[in-house]
């Protein structure tokens, strides 16, 4: 006597491997976080050249600075909720 059909334990296993399947390329989107990272790099580089220009800007210089460095905690923030 059998206790599982044919057609039901393929059923099964094909069920299981699309979970698996789906567990794994979920996983690899939440993981994947290049442009972000390379957003992250492109701020700390803006915010370099904007350190490095002269202080003759009427404070718009100033006020870019401040802004990038915002920029840069938000994209860094994303980049945390996004790893959890």
């Amino acid at each position: 006597m059998r206790l599982f059909s044919r057609p039901s334990i393929r059923s099964a296993v094909f069920a299981a491997s699309f979970m698996a399947i789906g567990a794994l390329t979920t996983g690899a989107a939440m993981a994947y976080q290049g442009h972000m990272h390379e957003a992250l790099e492109s701020l700390y580089h803006a915010r370099g050249e904007l350190v490095a220009s002269e202080d003759n800007k009427g404070g718009h210089r100033d006020e870019a600075i401040r802004l990038v460095n915002a920029a840069i905690e938000q994209v860094r923030a994303g980049i945390a909720y996004a790893d959890h």
